[in-house]
């Protein structure tokens, strides 16, 4: 075996190579690179090595670790002040139901103005809910939360009238179901990979279903039969807009997350009153369902 350059078997005896200590005349090896003794200097031995750690990646994958939970932070402390908001309007309603009650203000308000107070009323919350919707987007967020509790009172004040139509053992019952299975579909928004936003188009006409067939029952076919019908397809249409509700919040969160902790709180304020809605109704529907009349 010869020391020198050996062939490499197309007739070019050194493809590169050096004979032993020599490099071509001219090329330097660079400055402070160390080369496996006796080999010819390789261009690839002065770039890092693939097992070493690159620098550049391990802090861009630190950034998007910090930004990721930067994100979910932001996204956990949204959607809490989203259910406090809603807690919040459900505590004045209940607690306007129960005044209204004890003083009688909703029996002398019908007397006072018969059935045109009665639409009045309902006509007044249908326009409030419609007006906060369409407007809490641009109006200030103080404003839209002060706007959304004004509305809850006044839901408040309607429902009193349930104190005269159940017990208060058949209301809790009720309560406490809604809110079990109110929790329940929420956290099945929150965590299920399911996009239950493909179906708005469709629970929104169930929605407008349900109320005509609600009006068409009361008036045309009234009995217990046809009410048990409405309000069982009730819990399940209120339970599906449910989960709607909360993967709305969630991308909408998501959307709006970059222009300020403003816009967040009027998202706040939007995304509680439609869960706020959705749990009055559902309430509305299992205490029909499971309530005994006095």
């Amino acid at each position: 075996m010869s020391y020198g350059p050996q062939p490499n078997g197309n007739g070019n005896r050194y493809q590169g190579q050096q004979p032993y200590g020599q490099q071509p005349y001219g090329q330097q090896q660079p400055y402070g690179q160390q080369q496996p003794y006796g080999q010819p200097y390789n261009p690839q031995y002065a770039q890092a090595s693939a097992y070493a750690p690159n620098p550049n990646a391990y802090g861009q994958a630190t950034m998007d670790a910090a930004s990721q939970a930067t994100y979910e932070r932001a996204t956990h402390d949204s959607v809490t002040r989203t259910y406090a908001e809603m807690t919040i309007g459900l505590l004045i309603t209940a607690a306007v139901a129960f005044l209204t009650q004890i003083t009688g203000a909703y029996v002398a308000f019908l007397r006072a103005t018969g059935m045109f107070g009665i639409i009045l009323v309902a006509i007044v919350q249908i326009g409030l809910a419609i007006y906060l919707g369409a407007r809490v987007m641009n109006m200030q967020a103080s404003k839209a939360r002060v706007w959304f509790y004004v509305f809850a009172a006044l839901m408040g004040f309607t429902l009193s009238t349930i104190f005269m139509a159940y017990d208060l053992g058949t209301i809790g019952f009720a309560l406490a179901l809604t809110a079990g299975f109110f929790f329940a579909l929420t956290m099945f928004g929150l965590t299920t990979k399911g996009n239950m936003l493909k179906a708005g188009p469709i629970l929104l006409i169930g929605l407008i279903v349900l109320i005509v067939g609600q009006l068409l029952v009361m008036f045309l076919f009234p009995g217990n039969t046809g009410m048990m019908v409405i309000t069982a397809i009730g819990i399940v249409l209120f339970a599906g807009l449910t989960i709607y509700d909360t993967q709305f919040m969630k991308m909408a969160f998501a959307t709006y997350a970059a222009q300020g902790p403003e816009m967040i709180k009027r998202i706040s304020v939007l995304c509680a009153l439609n869960l706020y809605l959705d749990f009055v109704n559902m309430f509305l529907y299992i205490l029909r369902l499971v309530g005994n009349r006095d």
